[in-house]
C-alpha cells in the first residue's frame, strides 16, 4: 500500500538487507534485557549481554520504528490521557519533518498483525556472531524465539553509530520505542497496536497504511487545547 507524502505520491521505500540488519542489531541492543544466568551456562551464550524475547515483541517493535507516523500517534494517544507535555513535544518532534515520508518503510498485515520477514537480517547477524537464537518448545512446535545480543554485537553496534552519525537516529526512536512498550510483551503490543484503525483494517496480505495526515490533524488539535489556557490568561 502506497503512502501519500507532502509532495504527492510515491513508492514506498524498501529496505535493503544490510538496512535491515543494522536496524534490527540496534534494536535489539536498546531493546535486549538482561539474559537470566541459566541461559549464560550455555557456552554459544557466555557472552550475552542482552535478549529480546519472543519474535511477536521483536516485530512489533520494529513496527513502529519502522513508521514512524505510528510512534507519533501512540505518543499522542499517551499525552491525550496524562497531558504530560513532553509527549507533545516528541510526536511535534516527528510530525513537523519529513520523518513520517522519509523514513517510513511499511509492514505487512498478517493474521497476527504487523509482520515483515526478518530471516535475512538476522542471518547476516548471527554468521557474523553479533547474536544468536534460541529456540524454546518441541521438534514438532517452536514455541518462542529468543535474539540474544552477543558481546561482539554490543561492540559493533557502538562502532556503527559512532563511526556513521547518521545511525544515531535509530538509537534515538529506539529509545522512544522502549519507552513506549515498557512492561508490555508482545501479545500486548499487538493489541495495542490493533486499536490504531487504519492497522486493524488492512486487508491480510497488504501494506499497512500511513497514519500521517490523521496524526498531524491530532497534533495541531492537541496544541490549540494546550494554548487556549495560555491566550484567555493574555487576554484577561
Amino acid at each position: 500500500m502506497d503512502h501519500e507524502p507532502h509532495g504527492g505520491a510515491q513508492e514506498a521505500p524498501v529496505t535493503s538487507r544490510e538496512q535491515d540488519a543494522v536496524r534490527v542489531l540496534l534494536l535489539i541492543d536498546s531493546a535486549g534485557e538482561s539474559p537470566i544466568q541459566p541461559e549464560l551456562a550455555d557456552p554459544a551464550l557466555a557472552s550475552a549481554v542482552g535478549v529480546v524475547r519472543t519474535q511477536v515483541r521483536l516485530q512489533k517493535l520494529d513496527f513502529w520504528l519502522r513508521n514512524p507516523d505510528y510512534l507519533a500517534d501512540e505518543l499522542l494517544t499517551d499525552y491525550e490521557s496524562s497531558r504530560e507535555a513532553p509527549l507533545l513535544h516528541l510526536a511535534g518532534e516527528i510530525l513537523d519533518s519529513e520523518e513520517p515520508e522519509v523514513r517510513r518503510y511499511p509492514m505487512l498485515r498478517h493474521h497476527f498483525g504487523a509482520y515483515e520477514p526478518l530471516d535475512d537480517a538476522l542471518a547476516v547477524l548471527r554468521s557474523a556472531g553479533l547474536i544468536a537464537v534460541r529456540r524454546r518448545g518441541t521438534v514438532s512446535r517452536v514455541r518462542q524465539h529468543d535474539y540474544f545480543l552477543l558481546g561482539d554485537g554490543r561492540r559493533v553496534a557502538n562502532e556503527i553509530v559512532s563511526q556513521e552519525p547518521v545511525f544515531q537516529y535509530y538509537v534515538e526512536r529506539v529509545a522512544l520505542v522502549v519507552a513506549l512498550a515498557d512492561g508490555l510483551g508482545g501479545t500486548e503490543l499487538k493489541a495495542r497496536q490493533y486499536l490504531q484503525r487504519e492497522y486493524a483494517q488492512t486487508d491480510r496480505g497488504t501494506r499497512i497504511g500511513s497514519v500521517s495526515a490523521q496524526a498531524r490533524t491530532r497534533l495541531e488539535q492537541f496544541r490549540a487545547q494546550a494554548a487556549a489556557p495560555q491566550r484567555e490568561a493574555e487576554v484577561k
